[in-house]
């Protein structure tokens, strides 16, 4: 996606947008910092300041030209004002329904070092190639919950359609393609939405990072390199992964050292799950990372329906201590967003708040709150396949 004359024009692919640049600077352009003539082949030889092409003949002169614009936007739109690396982040507010306004501080995240011990793994994805399986409110939940009990908490979005920083109640300038493609730290993009937790958000833009990661090499390992640096300064760092098989996922499972999965407690969501193990072990041969399925949280659980009850039982069965305690249907859930509100700042007496504040503790202590009472831990995901097939065809 490249912005031209107000308007923006797609591509399928690097390659494409190439061709379509050599095209029109057939004959030759000139380096705006080294007054070298040539002809782009490349992407990254196009840097848009404010809506104008600048033209770079080498890495070195583009990274001059960036320099000197202070950091703008690569091979895109025209970058948002002020976005220096190290210019204070300007966030406001996103549009909420009536009602009483959310208590965010927006403000440049801090970066303060920090080591404070946690049971779960210190950098989680919340993953599910299924759609409405109550993802990102796991994901704010469990990132709120964590920042609530004093742990530094950075919740990055990986998905372009920016649920994340609309739960919050936030909009921001500076987003992960910034982090992706033009390689702002993360401390850079991050603003402070409550306290201890910082955000690097998303939206469409992500898109064309994804093209961009397309075309690199190590394409599955950009954003481990991109998040090292807010590593140290963070207790935990929460993903909230889009429902899909795209290449900004295998990113974040790759940075991953454990996998957290909701799962509505219906039958296809079941079906879901061995997609998840699949993409899972994939990760592990093909991509060599020992990530590994860290927790099952069964969501939209209602006892009074059976499928409900089969599904958790199901669940506990195949995936034992590994499978948390369920989440509760309520109408309150639901709301929150778009409130701009987490549910214990909603709704904090609701059986929804009880039950991700039972999810947040045993994320601290590693403890079940409630004994899960059936089944033994599985670990081998050829195992963990069997049995989710398996429960995919029971009932």
């Amino acid at each position: 996606m490249e912005e031209r004359d107000n308007a923006f024009s797609f591509f399928c692919s690097q390659a494409c947008h190439g061709k379509s640049l050599r095209g029109e600077t057939a004959g030759g352009v000139v380096c705006d910092c080294c007054n070298k003539r040539f002809t782009v082949e490349l992407v990254s030889q196009v840097v848009r300041i404010k809506g104008e092409a600048r033209y770079a003949c080498s890495e070195g002169c583009r990274g001059q030209l960036l320099a000197e614009a202070g950091g703008l936007r690569l091979g895109s739109a025209s970058a948002p004002p002020s976005a220096t690396p190290s210019a204070p982040v300007h966030a406001v507010r996103a549009p909420v329904a009536p009602g009483p306004v959310a208590p965010a501080s927006v403000a440049p995240a801090s970066v303060t070092p920090i080591t404070r011990s946690l049971a779960a793994p210190k950098r989680l994805a919340v993953f599910n190639h299924k759609g409405g399986t109550g993802k990102t409110t796991t994901t704010v939940s469990i990132a709120a919950g964590l920042a609530m009990k004093g742990y530094k908490v950075l919740l990055v979005d990986t998905d372009s359609q920016g649920n994340v920083g609309v739960s919050l109640g936030v909009k921001a300038e500076r987003t992960l393609y910034h982090c992706l493609v033009m390689g702002l730290k993360p401390q850079d993009v991050a603003v402070k939405v409550r306290e201890n937790l910082d955000l690097v958000p998303s939206n469409e833009t992500l898109a064309a990072a994804e093209l961009y990661l397309a075309g690199r090499q190590n394409r599955d390992r950009i954003l481990k390199d991109r998040l090292a640096a807010a590593a140290s300064h963070y207790d935990v760092i929460i993903l909230d992964c889009s429902p899909s098989l795209s290449l900004l996922n295998q990113n974040a499972l790759v940075f991953a050292d454990g996998i957290m999965v909701p799962v509505a407690c219906d039958f296809l969501s079941l079906v879901g799950v061995r997609q998840v193990i699949k993409t899972v072990k994939n990760v592990n041969s093909l991509l060599h990372h020992p990530v590994q399925i860290y927790g099952v949280l069964p969501t939209f659980y209602d006892a009074r329906a059976r499928i409900c009850r089969d599904a958790w039982g199901t669940l506990k069965e195949h995936f034992g201590d590994r499978c948390f305690q369920p989440v509760r249907s309520t109408t309150k859930i639901k709301e929150a967003p778009a409130q701009g509100k987490t549910i214990f700042e909603y709704a904090p007496g609701s059986p929804a708040a009880a039950d991700y504040e039972r999810v947040v503790e045993r994320l601290v202590t590693g403890r079940c709150a409630e004994p899960s009472g059936e089944g033994e831990e599985t670990t081998d995901l050829e195992s963990d396949e069997r049995t989710a097939t398996s429960a995919a065809m029971t009932g």
